[in-house]
Parts: structure tokens; C-alpha cells; sequence
């Protein structure tokens, strides 16, 4: 019976009364997505984690790319399904982490990176991630290893080995005080968010970078196009430190080799083209000094490949549908 009435719901949509208001015209409808047991998933919900989890809205990401959105929609919605199944779970178990235990968990963050709270919240800042929304997802990730370890049952070992093989791979991720000379282009959006428009300017900075990219001076088209920081000069936006740079930025910009151009990438007030100028190598930090920081990832990576196979196991014994 509790079944027949969900499917019901789903049939017409999903009604949000607000609280306190008995008009009828503050109910809203919203589109179900997904059914997972006797739960369901809307799309303001979907789309609300899409931007949280990419930093873009739906609809820039399809302006960008269109297979790209549909790919990147459907792993997201994977991955609240998985969440959904994974809350349940944890209910049932009546699994329970304390503030506390969060707090302790944020604490050894911070020793195993040689960060200071300040450091924790220049970094969060950056990722546009509020202390307490990072203190939300670190509860969520420790309920999850309570979840693995109840589940699975079997200790995760990492060892020495495995420590100084990640070292040496990732050795320029433990640079500190790695600099970078960075020139942009800026493009602005003068009217609103306008989905032509928006696809106008995009198809007008691919057509820039394709210049660029062909060997037309980046100094001059900066001159002439750019409408941020730095046009009168070039473009130039001077130096920073690369762990300092915004999420975002610092993976276009450690991807990029010296001279390099990058990709449009779609901001918030417009549209931005990065130039690479020149990288200024870091102090390298030692491996005693980031051997816990490096523990932790791969304890962390672990705990994922055992979640990812127990969520796919969960999943086959328990009632999903995708509604698109």
C-alpha cells in the first residue's frame, strides 16, 4: 500500500507545502527524478547538488558541453541514489557520530597537513565551503567508514610501501610555495544570464583561444578584448601561489605548461581565458613531514573501493528507479 501511494505522488508531482503559509499558491511542484525504496529524489534537488558538487549551475554546464551535462546529471543522480540507500543503512544501524568525534577528526586534518585554522579556512573559503557545511561532510564521511567497518568487517592495512610509492608519484603535489605568473582575458556578461547570449560570448572566446592558440600575441588580444583586471597591460595578473588559487583555477592552471592557454572557462559575471606566463618551483616537502597526510588519503581511497562495492551490492537488494 505504501508503495501504491508513492507511485502516486510520482504520477503528478511532488507538493512542498511552506511552512506557516496556507494559500494555495505556495504550493510548488517539482519534478521526481528518482525513486529509491520509499524515498524519492526531485530536481531542484539534483540540480541544487549538481552546482554544489561542479561549482557550475545545470545550465552552464550544458552551454559548455551537451553530452557533458547529460554525463555529469546522470552520476550525480548515482550518487544521491547511493547516498539515499547509504542514510538508510545508517539509520538502521543507528550509527551516531558525536560533535566531538568530529571536531577530533577536523583537528588531525589540520596536524596532518601542518595547517593552522586559519590555513583550514582560507582553504575552505576558496572551495566557497562554509566551516559548517565542511564539518556536515566530515561527519558524512566518518559515518561512512563506521558503515564500511560494521559491513565489511575486515581491517584496512596501508603500509610503508605503498606510503613512499604515492609520495614519489604525487611529489608535486607536497611542493610548498609553488608560484605561478598568470595573464587572463576576461569577457563580460552585460545582459544577465541570457542562454543565447552566454552561448554567444562562449563561442567568441573559443574563437579567441583558437588564435591564441595559432600564435596571435596574447598581449594585444588582451588589449584589444579583455574587459578585467590587467587589460591596459596585457592581461596580466600578476603572481600567485598556487595553493592559494581557487579549486577550480589551480586544476586548470597546474594542467596548463608554460605558455599555455587554457579552455573558456564560465564564471559567474562572464566568461575567462588564463595564459600560463611562467611556473616558479616550490620547496619540496619531505616525506616524514606529509607521511600521515598521505596515510590518510590512502586509508581514505580504501574506504572508498570498499563503500563503491558494498553501495553496488546494497543497490541489487533494494528498489531504484531513474525517472527522466
Amino acid at each position: 500500500m505504501k508503495r501504491l501511494r508513492l507511485m502516486a505522488a510520482v504520477v503528478g508531482c511532488v507538493v512542498i507545502v511552506l511552512a506557516g503559509v496556507r494559500s494555495s499558491s505556495a504550493e510548488l511542484c517539482d519534478r521526481v527524478v528518482a525513486i529509491v525504496n520509499d524515498n524519492v529524489i526531485t530536481l531542484h534537488e539534483l540540480n541544487k547538488k549538481i552546482q554544489e558538487m561542479t561549482g557550475l549551475t545545470p545550465a552552464q554546464i550544458k552551454l559548455r558541453d551537451k553530452e557533458d551535462y547529460q554525463e555529469t546529471r546522470r552520476k550525480i543522480l548515482e550518487f544521491l541514489i547511493d547516498e539515499k540507500l547509504a542514510r538508510d543503512k545508517i539509520k538502521e544501524l543507528g550509527i551516531n557520530v558525536t560533535e566531538r568525534q568530529v571536531e577530533a577528526a577536523i583537528d588531525k586534518v589540520k596536524k596532518d597537513n601542518h595547517w593552522t585554522q586559519e590555513d583550514l579556512l582560507e582553504r575552505l573559503k576558496k572551495e566557497g565551503l562554509s566551516y559548517e557545511k565542511y564539518k556536515q561532510r566530515v561527519k558524512q564521511n566518518l559515518e561512512h567508514i563506521r558503515l564500511i567497518e560494521f559491513e565489511v568487517k575486515s581491517k584496512i592495512i596501508i603500509r610503508e610501501k605503498m606510503i613512499s610509492q604515492y609520495y614519489e608519484k604525487h611529489k608535486r603535489d607536497f611542493l610548498q610555495g609553488e608560484k605561478v605568473h598568470l595573464a587572463g582575458i576576461f569577457l563580460g556578461l552585460k545582459e544577465g544570464k541570457n542562454p543565447e547570449k552566454v552561448r554567444e560570448l562562449y563561442a567568441k572566446a573559443q574563437g579567441l583561444v583558437e588564435r591564441l592558440r595559432a600564435g596571435e600575441d596574447f598581449v594585444e588580444m588582451a588589449r584589444r578584448f579583455s574587459e578585467g583586471p590587467g587589460a591596459e597591460e596585457g592581461g596580466d595578473l600578476g603572481i600567485f601561489k598556487v595553493d592559494q588559487l581557487e579549486p577550480g583555477l589551480r586544476k586548470v592552471v597546474t594542467s596548463l605548461p608554460e605558455g599555455g592557454i587554457s579552455d573558456p572557462i564560465i564564471v559567474p559575471a562572464g566568461i575567462q581565458i588564463i595564459k600560463l606566463v611562467k611556473k616558479k618551483g616550490g620547496k619540496q616537502r619531505p616525506l616524514s613531514e606529509v607521511r600521515d597526510a598521505i596515510y590518510s588519503i590512502l586509508y581514505q581511497e580504501e574506504v572508498n573501493k570498499r563503500y563503491n562495492s558494498w553501495i553496488k551490492e546494497l543497490r541489487e537488494n533494494s528498489y531504484t528507479r531513474i525517472i527522466f
